[in-house]
């Protein structure tokens, strides 16, 4: 296959744009599977155990990987290991839409491991790999441009998962998203993007903080944005699954019609980020730094909330807009913060945030539906993002705490 010579591209470089391409078309194959194999699981195994089964292997097996992700990401060539999770990913997919039922909960639970390690592998590399793509200084752009190319891919999953399934069968889905990793490991191939720095790169962060064998050297104010990102992810968790019973209650004739409105609404506000990214980044006035990342984890949780409470229709598309736009504006400023670690450092961080986030969402999926069963999707909502709003307003006085000391000495 022919493979050009690596360069560093920017966020508009044509190369950089057809990998954004892939990633979307990537990103959409993810989200259409995460329908279609949670509905095929239950078809195959009868019951909600069997999916409950699937899914904490899917969800267990992202968890364990995140660190050791990070180790591969700082020793190997991050494009290969992309590429390599992509394959992997793809022929999971493969075998599942040829084998079909006969595949059973064995078959499932490998392919659910495959996806989880896969999924992980492939995130941590990425991140790590942006200011190798596109340099240091159009690294923020590059992150807005991809965060809004998942959330569209996001939500077509999500809109034509119905539609695939019922046009072509589960096989068809399973095939379709084989397809689409597929197209992304042969972008990421031929592609002429660096994923890796030799040598030490400009990125600085200072290493101070807890001695931890997995948290040794890292520093305490890059930790505390790693722990908003946790509790965001069991914040998030909530509205995840709170969602379906909400939209039965809101529109019970429809729906799936009112979970597309919510979800829609959402990624809009998602992919306008990176218009907002770019007057930021031209205009040189507000840093996308840790204040941004911990108001806009409050903002975001606060609009999911009010989400929740039976707006009329016009106003709750205006909410989740602002929910869309402060959950890409925060993605933004964390990705690009932690991407201002040193090249060896950088890695481990994110294989320690994809730890964090995993097991952040795992826990958060694990209890809420106990607790929905004696309260209702509201409080639900409410109670599960107290905690991403108390710990990121936690980190906001200390920010704030620091200035006032500083301007006193």
């Amino acid at each position: 296959m022919l493979v050009f010579r690596t360069r560093t591209a920017d966020a508009g470089s044509a190369a950089f744009w057809a990998f954004l391409v892939a990633y979307s078309v990537s990103s959409f194959g993810t989200f259409l599977n995460l329908i279609a194999l949670s509905l095929f699981t239950l078809e195959v195994t009868g019951g909600p155990v069997g999916l409950g089964a699937v899914m904490a292997v899917r969800v267990g097996s992202g968890l364990l990987s995140g660190v050791l992700a990070g180790k591969l990401a700082a020793r190997f060539d991050r494009r290969r290991l992309m590429v390599c999770a992509d394959l992997a990913q793809a022929t999971a997919m493969i075998v599942l839409g040829i084998a079909g039922r006969a595949a059973g909960l064995g078959g499932l639970m490998v392919a659910a491991a495959v996806l989880g390690v896969g999924n992980t592998v492939f995130s941590v590399s990425l991140r790590t790999s942006v200011p190798a793509m596109v340099g240091q200084e159009h690294r923020v752009r590059a992150n807005g441009r991809l965060v809004a190319g998942r959330s569209l891919g996001t939500v077509l999953g999500y809109a034509s998962a119905p539609v695939v399934v019922l046009a072509g069968g589960f096989e068809a889905a399973f095939l379709v998203n084989a397809a689409s990793f597929l197209v992304s490991a042969a972008v990421l191939w031929i592609l002429p993007l660096r994923t890796n720095v030799s040598g030490q790169d400009e990125g600085s962060v200072p290493s101070t903080g807890p001695r931890s064998p997995a948290l040794a050297g890292l520093p305490l104010a890059v930790l505390a944005l790693v722990l908003i990102r946790g509790s965001d992810a069991f914040g998030s968790a909530s509205h995840n699954v709170a969602l379906p019973i909400h939209a039965g209650t809101e529109w019970p004739g429809a729906p799936y019609a009112f979970m597309s409105w919510f979800w829609t609404a959402w990624a809009i506000g998602s992919i306008a980020v990176q218009w907002v990214v770019r007057r930021m980044d031209r205009g040189g006035g507000v840093r996308l730094d840790e204040r941004v990342f911990a108001a806009g984890t409050v903002l975001m949780s606060v609009a999911f909330v009010v989400a929740f409470t039976g707006l009329p229709v016009p106003v709750l598309v205006a909410v989740l807009f602002v929910a869309g736009l402060a959950d890409g504006l925060t993605e933004v400023a964390y990705l690009s913060r932690l991407q201002a670690a040193p090249e060896a450092e950088r890695a481990r961080l994110f294989g320690l945030s994809a730890t964090a986030e995993t097991a952040g969402f795992a826990a958060g999926m694990a209890t809420c539906g106990l607790v929905l069963e004696v309260a209702s999707p509201p409080v639900v909502v409410a109670a599960y993002h107290c905690l991403p709003v108390l710990v990121a307003g936690i980190v906001l006085l200390r920010i704030r705490g620091r200035q006032v000391s500083k301007k006193g000495s």
